[in-house]
């Protein structure tokens, strides 16, 4: 059964579905977006993600007047529309269609367009351990912003898949940043949690502030400072986040098996604790 998508105000079967060939977004990628993790038909975290992209289209100087509550109807009517269970909603914003040029025109309307993606609850709420592979960090240096510039990411993430792993971890100066489309993070063995601060250099990320407060909550030490990638080598536990992934457990960096292999006392806590406290609509 085809998808129903949303592009600009219509609900369209997704094969009818376009955009122009001069939108901003496909020619020079200035465009942001969000995902919104569905579980049992709850939009989890909405607020937040919405209080991020105002900030994405704040940090592009994008125009775009649409309500966060407008936004929400949106998401709860695609989701109705696609019958969806569990999954996640892409929401994309662009500046909109006008002749190619590299000077910014916000004289024409932005472009909006979401689509969802199905996940079975058991593959969504299943632990996958993943592997993986140090790359050379080569994205522009606003990472802050959750742009839909992923080209760079999506060549390391291909790159490691074809060497049997499962994602790449970027590496600037020796210090690690994130992972292609995750936070990350190591695990001291004083059992504090070290990950890089919000300097600039990696996204916000939704989930990784929900893990953050719960683990302070609950008697963590957290630790906001650059790390190095010999660091993360040596560490008691990593994991990584994100919308879908949760709190995930990395069990071998750059083929050195982290730990013992499996998935750490302090990860697998963080990630039940999120799991009992989603904030849903």
């Amino acid at each position: 059964m085809s998808r129903i998508v949303y592009v600009n105000g219509q609900w369209l079967a997704e094969g009818n579905a376009s955009v122009s060939i001069f939108d901003r977004a496909v020619l020079f990628a200035d465009a942001i977006y969000e995902v919104t993790c569905v579980i049992d038909r709850k939009l989890i975290d909405f607020s937040a993600h919405m209080e991020r992209l105002k900030r994405s289209l704040a940090a592009l100087n994008i125009h775009f007047n649409v309500s966060e509550q407008e936004l929400l109807e949106c998401h709860r009517q695609l989701s109705e529309k696609n019958n969806l269970t569990d999954g996640c909603i892409y929401l994309q914003i662009s500046r909109g269609a006008v002749d190619r040029d590299f000077q910014l025109d916000n004289s024409v309307e932005p472009s909006l367009f979401m689509f969802t993606q199905r996940i079975r609850h058991d593959a969504l709420m299943e632990i996958h351990p993943i592997k993986m592979l140090s790359i050379p960090e080569g994205r522009w240096l606003r990472r802050d912003i959750k742009t839909t510039q992923l080209l760079y990411a999506s060549l390391a993430k291909s790159s490691v898949l074809e060497q049997g792993c499962d994602e790449a971890v970027f590496v600037e100066n020796g210090f690690i940043t994130e992972a292609t489309s995750a936070n990350f993070y190591m695990v001291s063995h004083d059992n504090t949690i070290i990950t890089r601060p919000l300097d600039g250099t990696i996204l916000p990320g939704i989930t990784r502030a929900r893990l953050l407060k719960l683990a302070r909550e609950n008697g963590v030490t957290i630790d906001e400072r650059p790390f190095t990638l010999e660091e993360a080598l040596s560490a008691r536990e990593l994991f990584i986040s994100s919308a879908t992934k949760f709190a995930m457990p990395v069990i071998a960096l750059d083929g050195k098996l982290i730990g013992d292999g499996n998935m750490g006392k302090l990860t697998a806590t963080l990630r039940q604790l999120y799991l009992e406290n989603l904030i849903t609509l």
